[in-house]
């Protein structure tokens, strides 16, 4: 079928079972050749294409609300909703989304990067719809990763109580973006064995009407049998208990088997559990053998092999050279125990965990629980890595305040992806922590220049013992520098002067050095002497070197990777302020007041007007002001 004519999914209403089957595989190979050269969540779509297909041919979308938990699983749903035709520009500059977005098309009923929100925005949908009178069916699709989120069993639990109608759709592959863990999993594994219990539920519920009344002692005796079958022939029937009527589980490859459910669970009041087994990553072979979550969400790659589409040779990681540096210091180091939230892959903590099994804690999607558990261990005297990406340390705020912060806790919290992250777009960028972190008490935040210095700033956290301490570090390589074979700790709230000058000074850290150090090259061929610093420690600032600057009426530009309102300019300002600096010349430069899209990374800074030359221009105009005040 030509995918690209497709406009709606409501010619889905007219195809057949084997019609349906035959587009599954043209979908399929469209998937495969068009990520392998814009890179993507492959894994995932691979997985859906049956259930999509299906929820679309059995529901009217947009008046029926379809809602994709995490939503890196919605390339199906856009290709039937006809965005085929872009596909060319997937999580690129301008381009489509590689999530839903609402300003994409009226089928996008909900944005979402992050898990375990669905089943909430659908229970808001559910009563909006119930109080405004409309009909309409509110389909929620979760994973079984994001089920383990607390928000997710929060609005279970809800959902169950209120008996509002609704069909979550329960998508089990067994993983999210690495082997799911806990509890809930084990429970969601018995059910996967124990059979199809609806059925045999409904059969015995025949069978007995086949029995003659003979008074109310039968009538409870066989209640009570066809609550006891429920114990027999699914464990612990978790979701029932909530409130939920359970269908499953259900293949979520067989077109028959999602058919006869969806009708079944259409038919029913009251919320639905449908619970579909699928296999991520199906119909391609690198893919569905991963058990890792490398093909969860790649860069491009070789359509036939398999093979990512790398440099030949390529600095380490960020994310391995941290992880590592960590499990260097950990076999000196018995208190040290690694955490993270659902991410040991993309945090490249493999290694840690294969060599301290025992100090290595993957507490699935759930970062409040992974940083109070991180609190925990440090009121013992141990030393707690929280291993935590930007975007979902958002999510443990409070625990951060509450319980790190406020006790002033010894937890080393390494901020991965800090930054902008580029092609997962508005929301995966890196750009608020400095602003959430910086005004609590007790927090030391700091930012290497470089790989080095980020080894010897993961030293420097290891042994900080006066409270809480979080670095950043972006995503991607390192810059390729040589690197020192002895760890060094940094003192606390030093900066470095990495180039001399008198008639301005930029303060800047992390990614955006090697803009200020061209900058200053240029600046210097057009008679300007500029002054560059690596503020590496964002709180606490290096009060002595701020006084010193501010005391000379030396011009400052900071620059920052984050967003500017309560950022690290910010603190420049208040510390002006508040020491009588107060005709002191500083400008900032930073994310402006608004969510940042897809794209390079490159093209996103100079959308933001982030670049060598607007650094050059801006810094240039107030050296020239200084030179003419000499």
């Amino acid at each position: 079928m030509d995918l690209l004519s497709i406009k709606d999914p409501s010619f889905l209403k007219g195809l057949s079972n084997k019609e349906l089957e035959s587009l599954s595989q043209d979908i399929r190979t469209f998937l495969i050749e068009k990520l392998s050269g814009t890179g993507g969540h492959i894994g995932p779509n691979l997985g859906v294409v049956e259930l999509t297909v299906a929820l679309h041919k059995c529901f009217d979308s947009p008046k029926d609300k379809i809602i994709w938990d995490v939503g890196h699983q919605s390339y199906v749903h856009k290709i039937l909703t006809g965005r085929a035709c872009q596909f060319d520009t997937l999580r690129q500059y301008k381009g489509l989304c590689g999530f839903p977005k609402m300003i994409e098309s009226e089928h996008d009923v909900w944005e979402t990067g992050h898990s375990s929100t669905s089943l909430s925005a659908a229970m808001g949908m559910a009563i909006a719809r119930d109080l405004k009178k409309e009909n309409n069916y509110v389909i929620p699709v979760i994973g079984d990763g994001a089920l383990t989120g607390g928000m997710a069993l929060e609005a279970l639990n809800h959902i169950g109580h209120e008996k509002k109608d609704m069909i979550v759709i329960l998508n089990d592959n067994e993983m999210s973006i690495a082997p799911n863990v806990g509890a809930l999993h084990n429970v969601l594994g018995r059910l996967r064995t124990a059979g199809k219990y609806n059925w045999v539920k409904d059969e015995l519920e025949y069978l007995l009407k086949k029995v003659p009344a003979v008074g109310g002692k039968l009538a409870s005796t066989a209640e009570r049998l066809k609550d006891s079958l429920k114990y027999l022939f699914v464990s612990g029937m978790f979701f029932e208990e909530l409130g939920f009527t359970y269908l499953g589980p259900v293949d979520g490859h067989s077109y028959e088997a999602l058919f006869e459910n969806l009708a079944y669970a259409k038919k029913t009041e009251g919320p639905v559990l449908l619970h579909v087994i699928t296999k991520k990553g199906k119909g391609y072979h690198p893919a569905e053998n991963d058990r890792i979550g490398t093909w969860h969400g790649t860069g491009p790659y070789k359509m036939e092999t398999g093979d990512f589409v790398k440099p030949a040779s390529a600095p380490p990681a960020w994310s391995k050279l941290v992880s590592e540096t960590v499990r260097e210091l950990a076999r000196e180091d018995e208190r040290i125990v690694a955490i993270t939230p659902a991410m040991p892959v993309g945090s490249k903590l493999e290694g840690f965990a294969g060599e301290f099994p025992d100090r290595m804690y993957d507490v699935g999607i759930a970062e409040q629980h992974a940083a109070t558990v991180a609190a925990g261990l440090a009121t013992q005297n141990m030393k707690p890595f929280l291993a935590i990406y930007s975007t979902f340390l958002q999510r443990a705020y409070d625990q951060v305040v509450h319980d790190i912060a406020r006790q002033n806790l010894n937890v080393f919290i390494g901020i991965d992806r800090a930054g902008l992250v580029g092609a997962d777009g508005e929301t995966h960028q890196g750009v608020f922590d400095i602003a959430f972190l910086r005004h609590l008490p007790n927090m030391v935040l700091m930012m290497p220049k470089d790989e080095n210095e980020g080894r010897h700033m993961v030293k420097t956290a290891i042994e900080y013992n006066d409270g809480p301490i979080a670095m950043r570090f972006p995503r991607g390589n390192g810059m390729g520098v040589p690197m020192d074979t002895k760890l060094e700790t940094i003192s606390i709230g030093t900066w470095e002067v990495l180039r001399e000058g008198n008639d301005g000074a930029i303060l800047t850290f992390g990614t955006t050095i090697p803009m200020a150090m061209k900058a200053a090259q240029i600046l210097e061929k057009q008679g300007h002497s500029i002054k560059v610093i690596n503020a590496r420690f964002i709180k606490p600032m290096d009060e002595k070197m701020l006084h010193e600057l501010f005391a000379v009426n030396m011009p400052i530009l900071t620059i920052e990777e984050a967003v500017l309102q309560g950022g690290f300019g910010s603190a420049v300002l208040e510390y002006a302020h508040e020491h009588g600096f107060h005709h002191a010349e500083i400008d900032r430069m930073g994310i402006p007041d608004k969510f940042i899209e897809h794209g390079s990374v490159k093209e996103l800074l100079e959308e933001i007007g982030m670049t060598t030359e607007d650094v050059v221009e801006r810094m240039g105009k107030m050296a020239r002001k200084k030179q003419k005040r000499a």
